[in-house]
């Protein structure tokens, strides 16, 4: 592994855990912000293309007043490089004011840009989910 692999992993797992957090805070824009100009983002019930397209897909709910926080853990990326692409393959676990909530993958494709790494594709797949959740995926909270 050469310096310049090193670098870019620890490019993608900072974009990961950039999205990770703008997604729980509410800061979508932020998180649209994360793909490249014709990424995709895939979801349950849901998808979007290009930051302006995942923007719209992302605030097209409404916020459950119930749900104070929302904290997504991700864990294990597999990241796998070729030059100025990369994919990867992550857990993760989601939890809220009202306890664990749901846990699935995430499929990842990235490209690097002028503006460096982002999402060509995103793939979110839910594996288990509380029978008494309140979350509605990918909505702004105030």
């Amino acid at each position: 592994m050469t310096i310049d692999d090193l670098l870019a992993r620890e490019q993608i797992r900072d974009l990961l855990a950039r999205y990770t957090y703008a997604g729980d805070r509410g800061r979508v824009a932020e998180l649209a912000a994360c793909f490249a100009d014709d990424g995709i983002l895939e979801y349950p019930g849901n998808s979007g293309i290009g930051p302006e397209g995942i923007l719209a897909a992302l605030t097209s709910g409404a916020a459950n007043p119930a749900i104070s926080f929302i904290r997504h853990h991700i864990t294990n990326p597999l990241i796998d490089l070729s030059g100025d692409t990369a994919s990867a393959r992550s857990y993760f676990a989601v939890t809220s004011n009202n306890g664990p909530d749901h846990s699935g993958t995430y499929t990842d494709r990235f490209v690097k840009t002028a503006a460096g790494w982002r999402f060509a594709c995103r793939i979110v797949r839910i594996d288990w989910q509380s029978p008494s959740t309140l979350f509605r995926p990918m909505v702004t909270r105030p």
